[in-house]
């Protein structure tokens, strides 16, 4: 469509500077907004570099506790091992301690005991010394009557052969009987 013209020229020409006023506020209003859109652009790289740098900083104090956390942990667990080794130690040393005392009073026993018993072997001693005295008394008897009796022995010997003569002789009897009946 096309456009009229107005009949006054001081109307043209107002339109002319309307046009030309639009133009310089729509320049001005785009300058504007390129600005704030490039200082809101700025804005928003300093706040995002504050961030990067606060996580930055954040991760660099989470290190931190982590490895405080580790350090003392650490120190926890050797502290724990030193006590248990000192503990295993000590139940150690209690129980030697223990064993020995035990022992002192096996051996405070086995003496009250010996000593309790010393009466009793004596008496024992005793009595096996006088059984085997008698023993020894009829030991010695004998030896004596042995003695006496190889003394004697040649009277004897010929005498003790007389008696096997008569005892083989005997035993053929009978034999030679028995042969002289079955004939």
């Amino acid at each position: 469509m096309p456009t009229r013209k107005p009949k006054t020229p001081e109307l043209t020409q107002a339109v002319d500077n309307l046009a030309a006023a639009a133009q310089h506020v729509g320049k001005a209003v785009s300058q504007k907004v390129d600005e704030v859109s490039h200082a809101a652009s700025v804005e928003m790289k300093k706040v995002k570099a504050a961030a990067m740098k606060k996580g930055g900083q954040a991760q660099h104090k989470l290190e931190a506790l982590m490895k405080r956390a580790e350090a003392r942990l650490k120190k926890a667990s050797g502290d724990a091992q030193k006590t248990l080794n000192r503990a295993v130690r000590d139940a150690e040393k209690q129980m030697q301690d223990a064993k020995k005392a035990a022992k002192a009073k096996f051996n405070e026993f086995q003496a009250a005991a010996k000593k309790a018993a010393a009466p009793a072997k004596k008496a024992a001693a005793k009595k096996a010394a006088a059984k085997k005295a008698p023993a020894k008394k009829a030991a010695a008897k004998k030896a004596a009557v042995k003695k006496t009796v190889a003394k004697k022995a040649p009277a004897k010997k010929a005498a003790v052969k007389k008696v096997a003569v008569k005892k083989t002789a005997a035993k053929k009897a009978p034999a030679k009987k028995a042969a002289a009946k079955s004939a």
